[in-house]
């Protein structure tokens, strides 16, 4: 993961801190030490990396139960706003994408049962109100902090667990697309409530707000994305006039092909098999790196996606977001035959529409003349 640094592997499942976690970490730790000196920077820094952990046992209870319908989890991130799971896919169908939501949520609200099991065993007397929560003991505020996760995930709205819980029971009785779309409107229109209540009330609810609005407008043009390409094969809208180069040719000629035109990444081929790819950002880092002269094999990836001609769009779509590819060769049987990109995809979908629209703006004219003749 760019910008992020591994920091443990919990049942396979690899976990990285995002750079701007780090950060966070040491914001936290700072601000406890000119409040109160170095127990105080202790003593927040534990309850942060405690709530963390927290995050990471909510996002493995989605990995997990994900894992257990046969969908892999390729790894939990950890950023300043919580943690995310990125599984290989989402599920598709509406009970396995229920049971794999609802886990997250679930397992917070185990926790919060367990710890309360163990405050009420140590018969402290304990104020249970949520507005003595800085002043209670560290497994109350725990406790507290597994409550409001679990509710805060529950809401319905993307990109929260609960909107993903809705859009699931209403696939249970609606196309996929129309029920991402519904569960979508009632994200944004909670957003809305957020932000008005952030007005008046605490403007980091405007944040929340923001955040909730283009999750949900993501999630809805994802689906409508991937329900347009579905059952058209990649050899309809891949590029097929593109550039290749051999591992041998200098940086120097791939930089000529960059300005000469439009193509930024290219397939690296030797006795006619793909054996990397050249990207832009790999171009410009042996530029600076190694000079114009370099070989391409140099500094071309050699861990690459690629995509069959004959597999279907949403298929490749999936794996394009997976592997944060800006390209994929495509082959048939083995044999290089294009090059298929997020661009390329969007412009396919756009020509489709627009000859979508023609055949509905001609389709009334064309009936009405039929019925004078």
């Amino acid at each position: 993961m760019r910008w992020s640094i591994a920091v443990a592997r919990v049942a396979g499942i690899k976990v990285y801190a995002h750079v701007t976690f780090v950060i966070f970490l040491v914001w936290i730790a700072l601000a406890g030490y000119w409040r109160g000196g170095l127990p105080a920077a202790l003593s927040s820094t534990l309850f942060m990396v405690l709530l963390f952990g927290i995050v990471v046992l909510h996002e493995l209870g989605h990995a997990l139960t994900a894992r257990y319908f046969g969908i892999r989890t390729r790894e939990i991130i950890l950023l300043p706003i919580g943690g995310i799971a990125r599984l290989e896919r989402i599920p598709r169908k509406p009970i396995q994408e229920f049971w794999v939501a609802l886990a997250g949520p679930a397992v917070n609200v185990a926790l919060a049962g367990l710890l309360y099991l163990v405050i009420v065993f140590q018969r402290a007397a304990v104020d249970w109100q949520l507005t003595a929560l800085l002043q209670s003991p560290l497994l109350v505020q725990l406790f507290w902090v597994n409550v409001i996760l679990a509710l805060f995930n529950l809401l319905p709205a993307f990109p929260m667990d609960g909107g993903r819980i809705l859009r699931s029971l209403l696939a249970m009785r609606m196309d996929y697309v129309r029920a991402t779309q519904m569960a979508a409107a009632v994200g944004q229109g909670m957003a809305l409530l957020f932000g008005l209540w952030g007005l008046l009330a605490n403007p980091f609810l405007i944040f929340i707000a923001l955040f909730v609005w283009i999750g949900a407008a993501e999630e809805a043009a994802m689906a409508q994305m991937e329900s347009a390409l579905s059952g058209i094969p990649v050899e309809l809208a891949m590029i097929t006039e593109f550039h290749v180069l051999e591992p041998d040719d200098p940086l120097q000629k791939a930089a000529e092909l960059v300005l000469a035109g439009f193509q930024h990444d290219f397939p690296v081929v030797e006795d006619g098999r793909v054996v990397g790819v050249l990207t832009r950002s790999d171009l410009l880092r042996g530029l600076t790196q190694h000079g114009q002269d370099a070989p391409v094999r140099m500094v071309m990836s050699r861990d690459f996606a690629t995509a069959d001609a004959h597999e279907l769009l949403d298929q490749v779509l999936l794996r394009l977001q997976q592997c944060r590819c800006l390209s994929l060769p495509v082959l048939r049987d083995g044999e290089l035959v294009g090059i298929l990109t997020p661009e390329n995809l969007s412009e396919y979908l756009m020509i489709r529409e627009a000859l979508a629209r023609r055949r509905r703006v001609a389709q009334p004219s064309g009936s009405a003349t039929t019925d004078q003749s």
